[in-house]
């Protein structure tokens, strides 16, 4: 199959699956960049559940040729003009040949619901494919998990519900990296974090960087964990980011540590804390 025949494939499958739950009949765009945004779609509201090897082998094909147009960014790329052990990158993530990438996940870890949401949730879970969500939904059955976790039933299926702070390291799938570090924030519901709310904050990039570790990563990059969807105000989430990073005292040189930011506060911000790190 040529691009076009494979992601319209894709996408044929998937309304397949989802036609009951759509109750409506779902043409398919004409252009390139309809079908990625209706596959896109279809991916999110996916519910766990097996899939056919044909469809894997088209899906990863298409979400392999989708990061190749975006352009894969290395640490060399970052460092070629700073050579630091802390890294200030601006972009998309899901682009970073690290060994493990943060997602600021919500409380389900199963990535984002909505269809074509811009958080960063959905965005990892778009560009990895439905492996990462079956794997996420796998490690979070309450089957798995001991039963001190709040739980859920969705679609017939009992999971537990994730702590504030707590990570879930799973593979990469069709990113760059090799895996992904899953972590929940805290939401700051008014704007204004409490001690402990900056304390949980401090506890995701703090277990980030442990769980890193215990899987002998070399390199980690790290969102804007809770700004955003979650409101924890941008300049404070990043002192608390820098200071869990300077606490992990970071004896092993050859260990880098990315911030990753997408917006230009973020940028400025980071940028000014780091220039005295």
């Amino acid at each position: 199959m040529d691009r076009i025949e494979n992601i319209e494939f894709c996408i044929r499958y998937l309304l397949e699956i989802e036609k009951t739950k759509l109750g409506i009949e779902t043409g398919i765009p004409h252009d390139l960049r309809g079908k990625q945004r209706l596959l896109r779609a279809l991916m999110n509201i996916w519910e766990p559940q097996p899939l056919s090897e044909e469809y894997l082998r088209a899906q990863d094909a298409e979400l392999q040729a989708q990061i190749q147009d975006k352009g894969v960014v290395t640490l060399e790329d970052i460092t070629a003009s700073v050579p630091r052990s802390v890294l200030l990158w601006q972009g998309d993530i899901t682009r970073l040949r690290v060994d493990a990438i943060v997602n600021a996940a919500n409380s389900q870890m199963m990535g984002c619901w909505y269809p074509l949401h811009t958080c960063i949730d959905n965005c990892i879970h778009s560009a990895a494919g439905l492996q990462l969500r079956a794997e996420c939904a796998e490690a979070m059955s309450s089957a798995e998990c001991p039963s001190v976790h709040p739980e859920y039933t969705r679609n017939n299926t009992t999971y537990r519900q994730a702590f504030t702070s707590e990570t879930l390291i799973t593979e990469a799938y069709n990113l760059p990296c090799q895996y992904v570090i899953h972590t929940v924030g805290p939401i700051i519901l008014d704007g204004v974090p409490t001690k402990e709310q900056e304390e949980q904050l401090y506890s995701c990039y703090r277990n980030c960087l442990e769980t890193a570790k215990e899987y002998d990563c070399r390199s980690i990059a790290f969102c804007c964990i809770s700004t955003g969807e979650f409101h924890f105000p941008n300049r404070r989430a990043a002192e608390i980011a820098i200071e869990a990073v300077k606490s992990c005292e970071l004896k092993d040189k050859s260990f880098t540590v990315v911030f990753n930011v997408f917006k230009d506060i973020d940028y400025d911000i980071y940028r000014e804390l780091l220039s005295a790190y």
